[in-house]
């Protein structure tokens, strides 16, 4: 084992440093691949050296999945502090941003990851005999699988970047942006390959756990990228679809369709909706990584690295008895959210917590504190829910769950109604919504809902709402939002209901002025920590909820009110026009350093 991590420390020593220096010595590289490629545990170890750079400080772990995907119609950042978190939430997309013009953040390690994939897809084809249903076949999958990865969050951040499908040489050190329609091609037909290559989930010990790449998650990602690549995107100064006929909704749409009716075909066998929508969650916490289930595949983080749960998950202001790490909260549901639910939805208690976690005592206690209408936290990441005591200040370890079985789900209902109408898209809104009630509510939740929507506009309407009820929190709106042309829409929208919200007009009526509450103490014995943890109930925080209960609670507040929901915090949804900012800026270092090959120009 020594010398196999002694090699690839040698093999990978140009990737590490700089591209001058890789170049400096090509041949080191080349030699090592006829010995690292034609051996399966070396093989394994590179391909599992691709996926390294996620977790560097200022890569996936630290910058990109804790900054990308706010603000939404449904998701906003909660503080209106001025950060550069804040600015790029708010659609400022300065190429100075201060988090992200950084030498080392996510953009030169994706790149990094993407040569490194690179190498593997050239040594594995050269020295490998990749075939499906062999281990190096399900090695050269995963490694082109990877670098799809990369390249997809590459480009719904930026657009149009730079293309790299083969391993830097001399004459390639210096590239412009490529067109992004050049790499969504790139990309589906490196995972149709790819699909034929690895495993089903489970099939094999290489797709046991959800930190590998399957057969699955493969046709499910190839889906979401025919969907993106037909849709509406920023292209210049204009909101359109690709002029590229390969890239139609007539040609992929059909695609994407086929590989989720090849993914349900096996429903039941290789993939399935957990039974309970809470149980996602709660197995996403509890660091539950056995493949075959709803959770298709994770971006991988050890204990000491990634900042999910850190970032996402419902507030602990200090260190109590369920986390040393006082952290969580920076980003939660628009006020709104929770009212849009129907009362009934289970996924609604479990996306929207209207309370942090406050210290009681000095032994470890602590207290829900109700927050106010305009500050929720997503509790679909919670540190009550894991079964080890988060010790680290920076770092929670919790995998991000990359892709879900129910989008594979719910894209199929998109597709099959463009393709075959409303009536063909029935039965897949019905199967996610069917998880969402309980089974005595099926007959009005359920069947008379979607049974009602008999045109193609209905149905999509209805589709575009259970995603935001779906993914709330996941940071996948946004994205969806701009392949749907509709971005700026509903955001607009946002801020029109959060403008009814605070003023109890319109669709918020009956929303209730006063929540009134108990505090419940609780005796707590957690990860071997005894402590007091002080529990809420209330009244008033559902619709209709209006009667005095003072005689009844012990506390009560003013809940809704104009003052609550202020211009200001109404205002910071969106500063710039989100149609005109879809996709980041190339931060000036790179462009600094480009040669004067990059710029921010719109290509034509």
């Amino acid at each position: 084992m020594k010398r196999i991590i002694y090699i690839l420390i040698i093999f990978f020593a140009g990737v590490l440093t700089s591209c001058e220096d890789y170049l400096d010595a090509p041949t080191q590289s080349t030699m090592d691949e006829s010995l690292i490629f034609s051996k399966f545990e070396l093989a394994k170890g590179a391909i599992d050296g691709i996926k390294e750079p996620m977790g560097q400080t200022n890569s996936y772990r630290g910058r990109f999945l804790t900054h990308y995907g706010s603000n939404t119609d449904i998701e906003w950042i909660n503080s209106t502090s001025a950060s550069a978190r804040g600015d790029l939430s708010r659609y400022i997309n300065s190429t100075t941003n201060t988090d992200m013009n950084r030498d080392n953040v996510y953009w030169a390690m994706l790149y990094r990851g993407i040569e490194r994939a690179n190498i593997c897809i050239r040594g594995l084809r050269a020295y490998g005999s990749p075939e499906p249903g062999n281990e190096m076949g399900q090695l050269l999958g995963e490694a082109l699988t990877l670098r799809a990865i990369y390249y997809s969050d590459l480009l719904k951040a930026h657009g149009d970047v730079v293309a790299r499908f083969e391993p830097i040489s001399t004459e390639t050190l210096y590239l412009p942006k490529s067109n992004r329609d050049v790499i969504y091609k790139q990309l589906i037909d490196d995972l149709e390959e790819a699909a034929t290559l690895v495993a089903w989930p489970n099939e094999t010990q290489l797709t046991a756990t959800t930190e590998n790449v399957n057969k699955v998650f493969v046709k499910a990602f190839r889906a979401r990228l025919c969907l993106w690549a037909a849709g509406y995107s920023q292209r210049g100064a204009t909101i359109s679809r690709s002029s590229d006929p390969e890239l139609s909704v007539s040609t992929l749409y059909p695609i994407a369709l086929q590989e989720c009716k090849e993914i349900m075909d096996h429903d039941g066998d290789y993939v399935s909706l957990e039974s309970d929508f809470e149980t996602v969650w709660r197995k996403n916490c509890e660091e539950d990584i056995s493949a075959g289930n709803e959770s298709l595949w994770e971006v991988p983080f050890s204990e000491g690295r990634g900042r999910h749960l850190f970032t996402y998950g419902v507030l602990h202001d200090e260190a109590d008895g369920y986390t040393a790490q006082p952290r969580g909260g920076t980003y939660g549901p628009l006020p709104t959210v929770f009212y849009d639910y129907d009362a009934k939805d289970t996924r609604r208690d479990v996306t929207c917590v209207p309370y942090g976690w406050y210290r009681y005592d000095n032994d470890n206690g602590t207290v829900q504190q109700l927050e106010g209408v305009n500050t929720w936290y997503f509790g679909k990441w919670r540190y009550e829910w894991m079964n080890r005591r988060v010790t680290s200040t920076n770092d929670d370890g919790l995998n991000k769950i990359y892709m879900r079985y129910a989008e594979v789900v719910l894209m199929r209902a998109e597709l099959e109604n463009e393709i075959n109408g409303p009536t063909a898209a029935a039965p897949y809104l019905k199967k996610i919504r069917q998880r969402a009630f309980e089974s005595s509510d099926w007959s009005s939740k359920v069947d008379d809902y979607v049974n009602a929507l008999t045109t193609k506009e209905t149905m999509f309407d209805a589709i575009v709402k259970e995603h935001g009820y779906e993914f709330c929190g996941e940071m996948e709106r946004k994205m969806a939002l701009i392949r749907w042309g509709l971005l700026k829409s509903k955001m607009a929208e946002a801020k029109d209901k959060m403008d009814n919200l605070r003023n109890q007009t319109g669709e918020y009526a009956d929303v209730p002025s006063v929540v009134y509450y108990n505090e419940n103490v609780i005796d707590k014995n957690v990860f071997g920590l005894s402590f007091k943890s002080v529990e809420l109930d209330w009244y008033g925080l559902e619709r209709g909820e209006t009667d005095d209960k003072s005689s009844e609670y012990t506390f009560q507040e003013t809940w809704v009110s104009p003052t609550k929901i202020d211009d200001d915090k109404i205002a910071s949804l969106y500063t710039n026009d989100p149609d005109q900012n879809q996709f980041w800026p190339i931060w000036q270092v790179f462009i600094d350093a480009s040669n004067g090959m990059l710029t921010n120009d719109p290509l034509e």
